[in-house]
């Protein structure tokens, strides 16, 4: 597992990766940046709906605790979309892997297994059905692990460990089904669900990353791919015949 994770790391940073790796990390940073738009404009309309239905309620004579009050909602508004921001990258990421994950793949392939027969690409609306329930599932269940946060130190595992799940699950899929129909998929995911939950270990500790996280949906791909190699063991009938030389009389 390390090994796989030590060739991942040094192949995303090779020049074909590196043009995958633009293009990314430019669609993560606009997608975070639709969001946190949205969100800063929605929060900013029930500031203010909010302020004027206190002021109708309580009157004129409130009027500066409820700008005081306001302000203060409004800084921890922005503090709310950075830290969701953080929280939601894993999410992300997911979503933005469904849209590189051939492209990743067949370079992995290509450079560590050019004897094995590669793996037929994903149709585009299969790969983002499945990268977007994954990320629907992790704004769930972030929500429903948000008040462990409450508790000091829980809160950040809880995170950590839901985030291996749900990125383990996710990227090894998109590596499986390059390979296998998915039904079979998911049943070989299950069947080494323990090694998968672990190698989702490393892809969360790099997404919890500030920046680097960026490139996690090429670092997950490019991961998973070896895993699943590893995984799935030598199979003959992927095997392209090599040539062997004529044996003396």
């Amino acid at each position: 597992m390390l090994d796989a994770a030590a060739k991942a790391l040094s192949q995303i940073l090779s020049p074909p990766m590196r043009r995958i790796l633009w293009r990314s990390v430019g669609l993560a940073l606009a997608v975070i940046a639709v969001v946190a738009i949205a969100l800063q404009r929605l929060l900013s309309w029930f500031a203010t709906s909010g302020e004027l239905w206190a002021e109708t309620l309580l009157g004129p004579g409130f009027d500066t605790p409820l700008n005081i009050l306001a302000w203060i909602l409004s800084i921890a508004a922005a503090l709310g979309i950075v830290i969701g921001a953080v929280f939601l990258m894993p999410a992300v990421t997911a979503l933005i892997a469904s849209i590189f994950v051939d492209d990743v793949a067949e370079e992995v392939e290509r450079v560590h297994y050019p004897a094995e027969r590669p793996g037929v690409a994903l149709p585009l609306s299969r790969a983002l059905v499945e990268s977007l329930k994954t990320a629907l599932l992790a704004v769930l269940l972030y929500l429903l692990a948000l008040p462990f946060f409450f508790f000091a130190g829980l809160g950040v595992i809880v995170f950590f460990l839901v985030a291996a799940y749900l990125l383990g699950r996710e990227y090894f899929l998109l590596a499986a089904m390059r390979f296998r129909p998915i039904g079979e998929a998911k049943a070989f995911r299950k069947q080494h669900a323990g090694t998968v939950f672990a190698a989702g270990c490393f892809i969360a500790a790099f997404v919890s990353i500030p920046i680097v996280n960026l490139a996690t949906p090429l670092f997950g791909t490019a991961f998973m791919v070896h895993m699943y190699k590893r995984l799935s063991g030598p199979r003959p009938e992927l095997l392209e015949p090599v040539d062997t030389p004529p044996t003396a009389a």
